[in-house]
Formats: C-alpha cells, sequence, structure tokens
C-alpha cells in the first residue's frame, strides 16, 4: 500500500505539472480537468494508505472528507476545495457553454498544489512517526 501511495502522490505531482503549463497556455478548461485530477490523485494518495478504494468520485470524496477531515488531520478547508473543484471540473468538462475565467482556473491550480503539499507532508508525517 506505500508503493500504491507513493505511486499516486506521484501521479497527483504530474497532474498538477500539467495543469499549470495548460493554465500558462491559456487552455482553462483543461487545465481545470487537469487540477481536479491532481487533488483526486492526491486523495487517493490517502486512501491507499488507510489501504481502502472506491470506483465512484464521490465515494473517495465522501470517505476523504470523514477519515482526514472531520476527524481532524487536514484543515477543513481542503474539503471546500475538492467540493468546488468537483463541480467546476464538472461544468467545463460536461457543459458546452460554461465561460470559466483565467482566475477561476488559477485558482483551482492554486489549490491543487495546497492539497497536493498538505497530503504530502501528511504521508511523511505518518511514515516517519511508524518508523
Amino acid at each position: 500500500m506505500k508503493e500504491l501511495s507513493k505511486y499516486r502522490l506521484s501521479d497527483a505531482y504530474d497532474k498538477l505539472t500539467v495543469s499549470k503549463e495548460l493554465l500558462d497556455n491559456d487552455h482553462l478548461k483543461d487545465s481545470i480537468n487537469r487540477s481536479y485530477y491532481s487533488m483526486f490523485a492526491s486523495m487517493r494518495a490517502l486512501l491507499a494508505e488507510d489501504g481502502v478504494d472506491f470506483k465512484h468520485h464521490s465515494a473517495v470524496i465522501s470517505y476523504f472528507r470523514k477519515e482526514f477531515i472531520k476527524s481532524g488531520k487536514l484543515d477543513e478547508k481542503y474539503s471546500d476545495y475538492v467540493g468546488n473543484a468537483f463541480h467546476v471540473r464538472n461544468a467545463c468538462d460536461y457543459n458546452d457553454f460554461y465561460v470559466v475565467d483565467r482566475g477561476t482556473a488559477a485558482e483551482q491550480a492554486d489549490n491543487a498544489e495546497e492539497l497536493y503539499d498538505a497530503v504530502k507532508n501528511f504521508i511523511e508525517k505518518i511514515s516517519n512517526e511508524n518508523k
């Protein structure tokens, strides 16, 4: 499970990097998509630490909120980041006429990076405690 968690965290970082590159090139909807999936991979890295996984995004988000936000392991703001990213990504991907601005795309990338950093630090902390 530790290797799966590392893989997913690496995947989250890769998606974050692509999100920023897309943002820099004004591909805003695609940047938002990659930001959301960076957050999703970050959450799944945590789930791997717990030895669980789910097929549906809603189940991953629900578990993340219950086990990592409500428990106080991570700041509540990350629940808002994920919820907002899920909503905006769905609008970008499925609403042909949804207009996204650069500020929203930049905010999503920043939130994805902040969540990635928080998850990475949390995983490192629990790894050090278990040594």
